[in-house]
Formats: C-alpha cells, structure tokens, sequence
C-alpha cells in the first residue's frame, strides 16, 4: 500500500491509470469499510482509499473536534487489506483552489438535510474535489448512509462519468449499524441503541399497509422516545427510487435520526 499525502505525488502515481475503484471515508475504519473495500477489489483492478475528516459537512464544530479519529490503527487495517493507494490529502489539497459549491434543490432537503444545515452541501463539494482529483471509475458506497449515496449519485455521477455502487449495510452481531460514531457511546447508551435498532427492525415487518401509518409512526416514536430518553428527528418510510414519502405499495425503506446525549445516529431499514 502506498500512502499518498498530497496533490503532486497523487498525480504522479495515477497519471498511468485509469478506472480506479474508490472508497471515500473519514477515517475511523471499521467492517463497513472493509466490506466497500472487498468490494472494490473484487470488480476494479486497482482501488484507492482516501481519509479526510472534512470539516465542511459539519454544521456544530463541537462534533468535527470530538469525532473519532485514530490514523494509526486505521493505517494497520489498510495496509492488511492490501489496497493500492491510501490517499490523505490535507485541508489545503481539497479545499485550497476555487471550488463549485453545490446547492440542494427544494425537495432535497428533507431527512438529514432538514435537521442538519449545509451537511450535504459539504458532502457534495468534498466529493466532487476527490471525484476531480482521483477519477474513478467506481465509488463504493455504503446504503446506511442512503441519502448520502442518493445525494451523490444524483449530482455527481454524470457529472465525473462514474458509476455509485450501492454496498449493503454492514450490522454486528447485535442488528446496529456499523459507524464510527458507534466508539462514541457509553455501554448504556450501546445498550439503547441495540434496543432502538431491533424495535424498529420489528416495525417495518409489521407495518404492510399505509392504514393509519402516520398514527403508527408517531406511536413507536414516543414509545422509544419515552423508554430510552433519547430524541428522534425523523422517523420515515420514503422509496428507495427517489426519496419520496412512500404510501409503502413500492420499494421502500424506514428512514430514523435520533440523538443520544447529544451522539447523533442515522439508519435505514
């Protein structure tokens, strides 16, 4: 594996090479990673891994300085993995040239975007300067950060000729969802949320007509909201195809954002 850490020698080792496959995380790199990893090895010759902790998708600075970061060990697991390139780029490789800056049409602020003011908005300018940079020809991407996948897909794909690889959710042993914010909780607040995660996993299968769906939802959201003191932002069945409120006769999946002492979670079910 080799470890690239900024823009010059990054030229330097893909100028030869083109239809990378392409993991784009911050860091923190758990079972998830490693499954969009396999992935990418699996369908793409060669595959490149960047981390950047982009300050630009949080809206609290609170959360950008305690998110979990550990270089080291994340080093350790790439370089078992036996990728190709590992690419951390500073603050100034990404943001230090003049960059489009997106902005979300009306109906897409909804779910994360709503509660969460200029998230995707940095989402989508980090991308689009790693997408210029990198020139992939793959993204492997996992589902439970849905929106997200849906918001690049939808602004960038055609944009950088590249095609967005839907990975599925990767959970332990437990039903909750990898995430590095996951090192972030207490083992009570674990606790809550493996209680959170097998409820709602039971409500989807029960839920199979829209008949009194709305009085349903706010029924289960005060139910978890009264036993495990914690706040939701949304609890919603929107369709996969193109994140509308779904009346559940399609494809659809159950949306949730909930907060624990101020950690905040996302899923989809």
């Amino acid at each position: 594996m080799k470890i690239i850490n900024n823009i010059f020698d990054l030229n330097k080792a893909i100028k030869n090479f083109k239809g990378f496959g392409f993991v784009p995380t911050m860091g923190g790199i758990h079972e998830g990673h490693i499954s969009l990893i396999k992935n990418s090895k699996k369908t793409c010759k060669k595959t490149i891994v960047s981390l950047f902790v982009n300050p630009k998708q949080f809206n609290d600075k609170k959360d950008f300085n305690k998110y979990p970061r550990n270089l080291n060990n994340d080093i350790k697991i790439l370089n078992k993995l036996k990728i190709n390139y590992l690419f951390i780029p500073s603050v100034k490789d990404v943001y230090g040239v003049k960059n489009i800056i997106f902005r979300l049409n009306r109906d897409d602020k909804i779910l994360c975007a709503k509660y969460r003011r200029g998230h995707f908005e940095g989402v989508l300018n980090v991308m689009n300067r790693l997408l210029s940079l990198i020139k992939a020809k793959k993204v492997f991407m996992g589902e439970k950060d849905f929106q997200q996948l849906f918001l690049i897909r939808k602004y960038l794909s055609k944009k950088h000729s590249v095609k967005i690889i839907n990975c599925k959710t990767i959970r332990d042993k437990n039903n909750v969802a990898l995430s590095t914010r996951n090192n972030l909780l207490k083992k009570n607040e674990y606790k809550k949320v493996v209680l959170i995660s097998n409820l709602l996993i039971n409500f989807k299968k029960k839920v199979i007509n829209k008949k009194n769906l709305s009085i349903k939802i706010n029924q289960i959201i005060n139910k978890i909201e009264s036993l495990y003191k914690v706040k939701i932002d949304y609890l919603e069945f929107r369709s996969e195809k193109d994140l509308k409120l779904n009346n559940l006769k399609k494809k659809n999946r159950l949306f949730v954002a909930y907060s624990i002492n101020k950690i905040r979670l996302i899923d989809n079910f």
